[in-house]
């Protein structure tokens, strides 16, 4: 089972993926998901990208209600996204995968770097809500050089939804969370 420390990084993101709110996730809840990544510059509707993006999501919901629900009423709750998030590191290709397409998602410009402001915008995508995330990117930008690399970005993903090490920089990947 995944840690208590995992469980205080991923309790914002259940949320954020829970767009009504009822302690559930459910198809609908990824389809909101989509519609929020969908408003990227590059995302737009009919796009290679959308396509992908929407592929992405979705499957990961799929994967989500293969775990977890037991019973097949279509939901699934914080406990079954945990029980995903132990079998990820035998999933580790498809973490990539989904690594490379959110960074062609947030990389606004396309200049194959991620800046702190799309940084902030992927926190905010995801969440659904304006954040402060000051001070973030800087424990994430690991050759300070003001800017995250594909490669930086994939090793900071990984480490955001895998690592149980509280001392990992990819655990603020996602914003902040409540680390007592």
């Amino acid at each position: 089972m995944a840690s208590a420390f995992q469980e205080r990084k991923l309790k914002g993101m259940f949320a954020a993926f829970d767009a009504d709110g009822d302690g559930f996730l459910r198809e609908e809840d990824f389809t909101a998901l989509v519609a929020r990544w969908s408003r990227l510059p590059g995302v737009d509707p009919g796009t290679d990208l959308q396509a992908r993006v929407t592929t992405l999501l979705m499957g990961w919901w799929a994967a989500l209600r293969e775990t977890g629900d037991r019973n097949g009423d279509g939901a699934v709750d914080m406990d079954d996204l945990l029980s995903l998030v132990d079998q990820l590191p035998a999933m580790a290709g498809d973490v990539t995968a989904t690594a490379d397409t959110v960074f062609d998602a947030v990389d606004a410009d396309g200049d194959g770097r991620i800046c702190a402001e799309e940084h902030r915008r992927l926190v905010e995508t995801w969440t659904g809500r304006p954040l402060d995330a000051s001070g973030v990117f800087e424990l994430l930008d690991l050759n300070r050089d003001g800017h995250l690399s594909r490669e930086e970005f994939a090793l900071l993903w990984r480490q955001y939804w895998m690592s149980d090490d509280p001392g990992e920089p990819g655990n603020w990947l996602c914003g902040r969370f409540a680390t007592g």
